[in-house]
């Protein structure tokens, strides 16, 4: 039953100092770190959408990247992750199992991350898993990373590689949150955004928050050997380029950067937990996104990737 299904889930909780009041309670008393501001973001993913239950993806796999997503955006506004509430509507059918799997990739990837579990809700119905998680971080005064501050002359700088997530990486999502702190102590960065539904669409709404416009070196995009592998399953039809551009979940820092510190973060990013950083691109006066060809010519692209649609 459900008391004592929440009680085995708290009882896994680790204790933290950063939590006055601990999960269980009707709310948790978190205790904010000194001269530093809240960062609070939330995502929601649904079963069918965001992943489908199968022999490839456990209800681990699930937990890890409902928290992964999060600490993400977390990333994108250079905060240190803090606590985590969760919120999950579990199948009435297998739920029991269901809610112990994801707690499992919850509290693994907290744990590595540093980052406290604080409480949530749980309910049964019906329907598929669907499951929230709020997170909370800090940043200094002034310091938090936003997306309108690009300038024109700055550089554009992407961590890691992109496409074809769907294979695999999707659920498998690393949170750049300790290159962001990394970056962050060394670096200036004007705006910044994570590419969670696909570089040219986040790219996009970078430089429409900034009120700027970009030129993007279609030959530095760094593509990651799954779009390869995409591209050649028959029948897709798409280069590995297309895939890099637009398939999202990758999950990836976009940032743009004064031009000496971008070279120099491409440079020096092997100390940032190896991961690798390109610039890809710079920022200009206008608006969109022109593609620039190894031969130096240019041509609008437009911005693609995944969006919600709604009707009515």
């Amino acid at each position: 039953m459900e008391l004592d299904f929440v009680a085995s889930l708290l009882s896994r909780i680790p204790a933290d100092p950063r939590l006055e009041v601990p999960p269980g309670d009707d709310a948790a008393v978190l205790r904010p770190p000194a001269e530093r501001r809240t960062v609070v973001t939330v995502d929601m993913l649904m079963e069918g959408v965001d992943f489908i239950l199968d022999e490839a993806c456990d209800p681990r796999l699930v937990g890890h990247k409902a928290l992964a997503v999060n600490l993400s955006d977390l990333a994108a506004m250079a905060a240190r992750p803090e606590a985590a509430v969760v919120a999950v509507a579990l199948p009435r059918r297998g739920g029991d199992s269901l809610g112990r799997g994801l707690l499992d990739g919850i509290l693994a990837l907290a744990a590595e991350q540093g980052i406290t579990l604080a409480g949530g809700d749980t309910n049964a119905w019906d329907g598929p898993l669907v499951i929230s998680i709020t997170a909370v971080g800090s940043v200094p005064p002034g310091r938090a990373w936003r997306r309108d501050g690009a300038r024109p002359g700055d550089l554009l700088v992407v961590s890691g590689a992109c496409g074809g997530s769907l294979l695999g990486r999707h659920l498998a999502v690393v949170p750049r949150c300790r290159e962001a702190l990394a970056i962050a102590d060394r670096f200036p960065v004007h705006a910044a955004i994570d590419v969670s539904d696909g570089l040219s669409l986040d790219l996009s709404r970078l430089m429409q928050a900034s009120g700027t416009a970009a030129v993007i070196d279609l030959a530095a995009i760094p593509i990651h050997p799954d779009a390869n592998r995409m591209a050649g399953i028959p029948g897709d039809g798409r280069s590995p380029l297309d895939h890099a551009l637009a398939d999202g979940e990758d999950f990836e820092l976009l940032l743009a950067m004064p031009a000496a510190d971008a070279r120099r973060l491409a440079v020096e990013a092997v100390d940032l937990a190896g991961t690798p950083f390109t610039v890809i691109g710079e920022v200009v006066e206008g608006a969109g996104i022109l593609a620039r060809a190894a031969d130096g010519s240019t041509a609008a692209l437009a911005p693609r990737g995944y969006e919600h649609a709604f009707t009515g």
